[in-house]
């Protein structure tokens, strides 16, 4: 599955678009940062020498605030006030934060009250990057803190895999779109819905190919289109092995697809193939069954069209909180559970409600997949994989 689903092509986005993103190339510093020495406390800037018997009284020369110029020097036995961030002034080699000092009235002197060692409070020019330095190698994921740094070396202008753009199609008579009151038979569409707010959540472009009825033409043209335009396409819905479904009709003759049945529950069914070589995800129809297969089996391929070097998310050890009994039946199961950090840095894991593949709420009350093995289940107290949401 993975092996069809290749990054994508890359582009230039500014900083502003590239949240989430990965980075297709590596990223360099221009120039050292800090670009010079500044001060990392409000204080005054001082020859740390002066203070060998502290206390002391230094006279005071002047100010300098963050972004001024350091046009003051300090010579032996003056300071200068600086705020943090300033640039340290010609003379100075140690900062005394303002908490070990007393101003006299005029302002003319300061008392300080200890001495300090050479550099104290002082951040020197490279500290955080040198220049030249590789700041984020090729396949780096940007999140928020990637996107400060770039900023900080000049980087507004960043080289990325683009978005990949993942349409998302409902087929069925028996769906409605929309608010309005159910005919007899009619469940409200909620599956598109979920998974284009998932795949947009992850950073992808979810794009709504709409609800198509259960017309073999009208569905061809949809997926045929779909593949043209998307760069993946996911469908929900007539993938269990005893269907016949219109779905599975069109993809089996215009599309090089497996429908499988994984030993897994919920999200048994699923189906995976490209048409016109864009990868098709048929997922289950029921909708845990079809969040469940998005983040097992949709998420991965999606995340390495997107340049994620591991694309495959690794669980996390946890405790069971609650007993998670089930019985036997070949299959590993994922259970919804609401995971909650411990103090030692664990996970404790409950039930998040009923565990059936129609039951939502208790999806939408999860915030993550705990993973039971095939079995009597986990008992209160032991430990349990889980997959974070």
């Amino acid at each position: 599955m993975l092996a069809k689903c290749e990054p994508g092509r890359t582009t230039t986005v500014s900083i502003g678009e590239a949240a989430d993103l990965v980075t297709s190339t590596e990223l360099k510093a221009a120039g050292p940062i800090p670009p010079f020495d500044n001060t990392a406390m409000d204080g005054f800037a001082i020859r740390s020498a002066d203070l060998a018997d502290a206390p002391v009284t230094l006279e005071m020369v002047g100010t300098i605030a963050a972004g001024a110029i350091p046009d003051i020097s300090v010579g032996q036995g003056q300071a200068v006030r600086i705020m943090t961030g300033a640039p340290m002034p010609p003379g100075a080699d140690a900062v005394v934060m303002v908490e070990l000092t007393t101003m006299s009235e005029d302002e003319t002197s300061v008392d300080v009250a200890e001495s300090v060692p050479v550099g104290n409070h002082i951040r020197p020019t490279g500290d955080d990057v040198v220049e030249g330095q590789v700041v984020f190698p090729a396949r780096t994921h940007l999140r928020p803190a990637h996107l400060g740094v770039c900023a900080s070396i000049g980087v507004y202008d960043i080289p990325v895999f683009e978005r990949p753009r993942v349409g998302v199609i409902s087929t069925g008579d028996e769906l409605l779109d929309g608010p309005g009151p159910l005919g007899v038979g009619q469940i409200h569409d909620s599956n598109r819905h979920t998974l284009l707010a998932l795949v947009n959540a992850m950073g992808a472009t979810g794009v709504d190919l709409g609800l198509v009825p259960d017309d073999e033409d009208q569905i061809r043209d949809a997926m045929t289109q779909a593949a043209a335009n998307c760069d993946a396409v996911i469908t929900s819905g007539g993938v269990s092995m005893g269907d016949f479904d219109y779905v599975k009709k069109v993809l089996t003759e215009i599309g090089d697809m497996a429908w499988m049945q994984v030993a897994i529950k919920p999200a048994k069914p699923l189906a995976f193939g490209t048409v016109d070589g864009t990868p098709i995800f048929g997922l289950p129809g029921n909708p845990v069954s079809s969040m469940v297969s998005f983040e097992l089996f949709a998420r991965p391929g999606i995340r390495k069209m997107m340049g994620h070097l591991e694309p495959i998310p690794t669980p996390v050890r946890g405790i069971a909180a609650a007993d998670m009994l089930r019985g036997s039946d070949g299959k590993t199961h994922f259970a919804r559970v609401h995971a909650t950090p411990t103090n030692d840095g664990n996970y404790a894991a409950s039930f998040s409600g009923g565990q059936g593949s129609h039951q939502l709420s208790a999806m939408a009350a999860a915030n993550a997949l705990a993973i039971v093995p095939d079995g009597d289940g986990i008992r209160a107290g032991e430990p349990v994989d889980l997959l974070l949401l």
